[in-house]
């Protein structure tokens, strides 16, 4: 058995953030079911927002977050998440990372604005900030003495007190497949961190990568976690429409730096539906994109920023550059075609502001978990912040106590199982999850279509636990598990909230309540394993 202080389920910026805190003082493991930087954290493009210039305040930052979540954000765990957000940022700088410089700006970095923010605070590194953020702490997490660092390693199922007749209610450790050789490994933690971020790959256009199972959501639940308000799935407004181009974002940052949405004939239509235009949030910019594709029959709307100068979009958006222009579409002169694509995932496992969880000895970090931040749409650039303070707190939980012993743990057992003969039911299942998901329960849902998505996850489910049951565990079975349970969450939560609000529209309810609640959902103790 491998036995670690704490072991860390996913390597994105939470994950990372949390190893490096911990490190000094505890024996660490960082489990990341394909290479370190593979997450959705290296992906991000636009920034990290936080209170850093003289002209902002916590206030703004606070209220701006508040409309953005339509509601439902904790203000108590907003203010906090803001006013820790300059001692993040100052940690990164800290560790080396390489944020755009501007030599007039108070705080010495450039910041830019994105929509749903009433001022500049978004610091960034060019239009790739996610990859500098996520390279500079991986070079730090592989040079650590107590962190131990296991890729291709993909998380099965938590080792909960309830599934091995000790304490209830407590974690243990957690079983992992080595994808390498196909064995699986008993590993026990003092204390386990769920960071495996969201579920964007339950949808058949994302903006996520396709580590993005909802693998972290889908074990906290089977292990008897509360989770809530899995309804509100952030679809980011502008992903680049091309058949050559899988899953690649166009920032926020460009249309907050004057990028304008256009229909195929030149005409802008934001104004239409919301009068900050552009710079609407997220939701209402990709339900007026919905809306405009559907009403006239497009297969994409333009987003153009060519009438900034070429100097400058080479300059703030170099990445983003460099990929359209690979694809022919030159951004200094011409338009590009963008698209909504499923973006983040605002609920998840319910967690306190340490990031623990219902069970003793587990925490969820950040887009795996529910903090209370993001409500019912998270604004822009809010979550990196949440991963970094979120990644903080709990490391300072955990530190406050001492590890405990170690605890013996069974092997996991193959004794019943065989090889599968086949593996196209997989493959087959996992499209026709992602499909459906995409038709029934994406930006705009009704009660049918709700339904119908639910009569076929109940119909997937059976299916997928009777080949679970027989066959040994591959990484795109446990994957298929874990999307189809959060599909499930996903589906449940929606039925339960008449209303529309934030991420979640419905037609046969659209008003929004006068007043807001969560949708939490639990599991009867009794079953969780």
């Amino acid at each position: 058995m491998l036995r670690f202080d704490t072991a860390i389920i996913g390597s994105g910026l939470a994950g990372l953030t949390l190893a490096l805190h911990l490190a000094d003082r505890r024996r660490v493991a960082v489990i990341t079911k394909k290479a370190l930087l593979d997450g959705a954290s290296s992906w991000a493009q636009g920034g990290i927002a936080a209170v850093l210039s003289k002209d902002d305040s916590p206030e703004a930052h606070i209220r701006d977050t508040l409309v953005a979540g339509a509601g439902l954000c904790d203000e108590q765990v907003t203010r906090h998440v803001v006013e820790n957000g300059r001692r993040a940022i100052e940690w990164l700088i800290a560790q080396g990372v390489p944020f755009t410089r501007d030599a007039g700006s108070d705080f010495g970095y450039h910041l830019t604005r994105e929509g749903g923010h009433s001022v500049r605070r978004v610091i960034h590194a060019a239009d790739a900030t996610g990859h500098a953020v996520q390279t500079t702490l991986e070079a730090k997490v592989k040079a650590h003495p107590n962190i131990t660092v296991l890729e291709h390693h993909i998380a099965v199922d938590l080792i909960s007190g309830a599934r091995i007749g000790l304490e209830p209610g407590r974690c243990y450790g957690v079983y992992v497949l080595d994808s390498v050789s196909g064995s699986v490994k008993t590993l026990g933690a003092d204390s386990l961190v769920l960071a495996t971020g969201g579920a964007g790959k339950v949808y058949l256009y994302t903006t996520n990568p396709d580590t993005a199972t909802g693998d972290g959501i889908a074990m906290g639940w089977r292990a008897g976690c509360r989770v809530a308000n899995m309804e509100f799935i952030q679809f980011h407004p502008t992903c680049l429409y091309h058949p050559h181009a899988k899953s690649f974002l166009i920032s926020e940052a460009v249309r907050g730096e004057g990028g304008i949405l256009k229909l195929p004939d030149g005409t802008r239509f934001m104004h239409w539906h919301d009068e900050r235009a552009e710079l609407a949030p997220r939701d209402v910019v990709a339900r007026a994109i919905d809306f405009e594709m559907k009403k006239r029959g497009l297969d994409c709307v333009y987003l153009d920023i060519s009438h900034k100068p070429a100097e400058f979009l080479q300059g703030h958006f170099p990445t983003i550059h460099a990929r359209c222009l690979e694809l022919g579409i030159d951004i200094t002169r011409q338009p590009i075609p963008v698209v909504p694509a499923a973006h983040y995932t605002c609920g998840g496992i319910v967690t306190d502001t340490c990031g623990r969880t219902d069970m003793r000895n587990l925490y969820a970090v950040g887009e795996t978990a529910h903090t209370g931040l993001h409500g019912a749409n998270r604004l822009a650039s809010n979550s990196l912040l949440e991963c970094l303070v979120f990644g903080q707190a709990a490391a300072e939980d955990i530190l406050r106590h001492s590890p405990g012993a170690a605890v013996p743990l069974p092997q996991w057992d193959e004794s019943r199982v065989s090889d599968a003969d086949e593996e196209i039911v997989i493959s087959h299942n996992w499209d026709e999850l992602r499909r459906f998901m995409w038709d029934y329960v994406g930006i705009v849902r009704t009660s049918k279509r709700l339904e119908r998505a639910s009569h076929r996850i109940r119909l997937l489910t059976e299916e997928i636990g009777e080949y679970y049951a027989n066959f040994r565990v591959t990484n795109d079975l446990l994957e298929l598990r874990n999307l189809v349970l959060t599909a499930d969450l996903i589906v449940r939560s929606a039925m339960l909230r008449n209303e529309s609000r934030g991420l979640h529209f419905s037609r046969d309810y659209p008003d929004t309540l006068a007043q807001g609640s969560n949708t939490v959902l639990m599991r009867d103790r009794k079953l969780a394993a």
